[in-house]
């Protein structure tokens, strides 16, 4: 899912989201909303690879945001997303629900580039803009 900008292709419609390094390895970090969407964006950096994934758990159609506080994404050992609504749990690279009332379901991906200066952009998915 990381994919890197290339600064000679243009970036339309894309909105700076953060700076990779305020996300840290190991942590979930919730950002935003930013450009349209309605919702936070999690990102997730494990073994040098970023996640992101829209703040909402699938169990009801409206994405009931899934963390209790600001950035508590994690399940207690931290190997899972959790939904602290639902109790539901995630895997971090696919975003598929692996426990809980929402089985077999999937957190939302958010697209993504990293610039070469280091800067997390996001396009807003269609579904999720402000009217």
């Amino acid at each position: 899912m990381s994919r890197h900008w290339n600064p000679e292709t243009p970036r339309p419609q894309n909105t700076l989201l953060c700076h990779i390094d305020e996300v840290k390895e190991g942590d979930a970090k919730g950002v935003g909303p930013v450009g349209g969407l309605k919702r936070k964006i999690i990102l997730i950096k494990r073994n040098g690879v970023l996640h992101a994934w829209l703040d909402a758990c699938p169990h009801y159609s409206t994405g009931t945001p899934m963390s209790w506080k600001a950035d508590a994404y994690f399940n207690g050992d931290k190997s899972h997303l959790a939904c602290h609504s639902h109790g539901a749990l995630f895997d971090i690279e696919t975003g598929e629900c692996v426990l809980g009332p929402c089985l077999g379901q999937r957190l939302t991906p958010v697209e993504f580039t990293v610039s070469d200066g280091g800067e997390i952009f996001i396009a807003s998915p269609a579904e999720e803009e402000k009217p």
